[in-house]
């Protein structure tokens, strides 16, 4: 019987199989690199944000006031709505307490916002002219989708040739024939250059009265960068 367990046990040792050790050799001559391409191009996205601000003893009241002005400045500058051309969303509304120097509750304050977004400079301006019980709190200027898409190709364009350019030449300057693409990322990224904001006072006086004149604006330019970064082997 011992002898059968031996023979057992030996019969199935040699039937595991041999492990085998494998060794990595580490990549060699491999770059790493990036290059990225530029576009500068007009801005043609203008968003104009008004708000209001409203205070009261009682937190329901002050909301209502700010629902109520918020009403009054949609139903007019909804008449100057055009797909593209000037959307019209809400933005922030909150209501929070305002403390007195003892740490308690004295009263509460709220503020509101409507924003309109579009590529039409003049038709923006002058519906927000024309809202008395709302001032312009903010003035920001971008790029709309099609601008956007159509420097992007141009400027992912410029980074893929740079990035080939500059890959052959560092792999010719240590000696090598040329080069294969091992890996690459592609990102994107817009930076805008805004125009001088009119001064403080001409904001507050901006919706002071309904026949107010519209906000004078001049946007600026925007720089389309693609990066394309990654790693080649040289051989």
């Amino acid at each position: 019987a011992a002898a059968s367990f031996f023979a057992l046990t030996l019969a199935s040792a040699q039937a595991q199989p041999t492990a085998s050790i494998l060794t990595m050799t580490p990549p060699q001559n491999v770059l790493q690199l990036s290059a990225t391409g530029m576009v500068e191009v007009q801005q043609d996205l203008l968003t104009l944000t008004l708000s209001t601000t409203r205070e009261g003893a009682d937190a329901n009241a002050v909301q209502a006031e700010l629902r109520k002005a918020v009403d009054a400045a949609m139903n007019e500058v909804k008449k100057s709505a055009q797909r593209e051309q000037m959307d019209v969303r809400s933005g922030d509304f909150n209501v929070h307490p305002r403390y007195g120097r003892d740490g308690k509750i004295n009263g509460w304050q709220g503020r509101a916002e409507i924003v309109l977004e579009g590529r039409d400079f003049p038709r923006i301006t002058q519906a927000a002219a024309r809202v008395p019980s709302m001032t312009i709190g903010n003035i920001e200027f971008g790029l709309s989708r099609e601008a956007r898409g159509k420097v992007e190709g141009e400027a992912q364009a410029m980074a893929i040739e740079r990035f080939k350019a500059r890959a052959g030449e560092i792999a010719k300057a240590f000696g090598f024939a040329g080069y294969t693409l091992r890996e690459v990322n592609v990102s994107g990224e817009d930076s805008g250059y805004q125009p001088r904001m009119m001064s403080m006072a001409k904001e507050m006086r901006a919706g002071a009265a309904a026949d107010a004149a519209p906000v004078p604006i001049e946007p600026g330019k925007s720089v389309v960068r693609i990066t394309v970064s990654g790693s080649v082997q040289a051989h």
